[in-house]
């Protein structure tokens, strides 16, 4: 199964700046109507599979071509989402709608530990996995019918002259600003990935946490970080008003990542404060402390999503699908690193170090904003 995971992100990965180049070729409504029929078929696909074979060395491979493929449909999604914001809003307004829409996918990942664990109960693996890829192709044509008029539509090739043509990857890449935003990105995400992937592992295993709590504390934690988001995004415009884009943004950017850091390396020592609390006369267990603290933490963090993903479109122009993708491009970098080096950091210097290495490198990546200046948006 690390590999089948391990597979779906690669390729993704590899096709996000293919991606990028898609939306600014048709658009944002055509490109994520397209990720949302392909990567739904993909997912009915996944639970089909369990149906057509039983041999487990067919079932694996057919299982990394399906996820792999999926990874290429999926590659879209986010710089899509993050173009359709740019098409749809103001420029005073990019930072919340970027905010609600990262947090839209923060909560469908919180629900999916109850909800779709529900699903596999009532309806077996297979069914679970087909009515969510169901869902998501009906969503996917409504989707197209709501935003077919509402969302700018690019020229044709035919009609793009010299002065519309938009920049080409080689000239995003000569902008500075583009591969700061990225590297602060890419260490962004190698904390929150780590949190995707290991904060099961680190409930269940570590902390010897019963199934069930360990299942409802990475909700909550994921729901903190969806609300981050969403409130994150309207502070950032907020702030921009009072002190510039520029500063505004780096004021979201290093307080949200530099509070997730703190955070983050206290909610995993956490039982060294127990004794505190009780002094205090607070008698908590040390499961809600740490996942108050963890939950904090992702939400501090998710408050710079939008950030990012304003910045991107804004530094990208007409190409911003383009930018967008390359800095997750970025972001996946990091993402995939953290999971497969974090393992062994904890054979060295425990879990509670190999977390602190994931909070600090985050922390750091929040600096990276005093040397990017937010380009002028309309």
């Amino acid at each position: 199964m690390g590999w089948v995971y391990t597979t779906f992100l690669i390729v993704y990965t590899i096709a996000m700046l293919p991606g990028g180049w898609l939306i600014d070729r048709i658009g944002s409504a055509r490109t994520l109507t397209l990720y949302g029929v392909t990567m739904g078929t993909f997912v009915i696909l996944t639970g089909a599979l369990g149906w057509v074979t039983s041999s487990p060395m067919a079932f694996l491979i057919c299982l990394l071509v399906i996820r792999g493929l999926g990874g290429m449909c999926n590659a879209p999604l986010h710089p899509g989402a993050a173009h359709a914001v740019s098409d749809a809003t103001t420029a005073n307004h990019r930072a919340t709608a970027n905010g609600m829409v990262t947090a839209g996918a923060l909560v469908g990942i919180a629900c999916c530990y109850p909800a779709f664990g529900w699903l596999m109960d009532e309806l077996t693996w297979q069914w679970a996995f087909v009515v969510s890829g169901s869902m998501l192709i009906a969503y996917a044509v409504l989707w197209r019918l709501a935003t077919a008029s509402s969302l700018h539509q690019p020229p044709t090739t035919q009609s793009l002259d010299e002065n519309d043509a938009s920049p080409t990857i080689w000239a995003l890449l000569q902008q500075g600003n583009l591969w700061l935003i990225t590297l602060s990105y890419a260490a962004y995400s190698y904390l929150q990935y780590l949190f995707f992937y290991w904060m099961g592992y680190y409930f269940k295993e570590v902390l010897n946490v019963p199934n069930v709590e360990a299942r409802w504390a990475s909700f909550w934690i994921m729901l903190a970080m969806g609300a981050g988001m969403a409130i994150g995004g309207r502070c950032t415009d907020t702030m921009c008003k009072m002190l510039g884009p520029t500063n505004g943004r780096r004021v979201i950017i290093i307080a949200g990542m530099g509070l997730g850091a703190v955070f983050g390396v206290i909610g995993v020592n956490v039982t060294n404060l127990l004794p505190l609390f009780e002094s205090l006369g607070v008698n908590v267990s040390s499961l809600v402390c740490i996942a108050v603290c963890l939950a904090i933490s992702m939400a501090a963090t998710g408050m710079c999503e939008g950030v990012f993903w304003t910045t991107a479109t804004d530094i990208g122009g007409k190409s911003r699908g383009l930018s967008g993708a390359f800095m997750n491009t970025g972001g996946n970098v990091g993402g995939l690193i953290s999971p497969l080096v974090t393992p062994f950091i904890a054979e060295t210097i425990g879990w509670p170090g190999a977390i602190t290495v994931a909070c600090v490198i985050s922390g750091l990546g929040g600096l990276v904003w005093l040397l990017i200046k937010t380009p002028s948006s309309e």
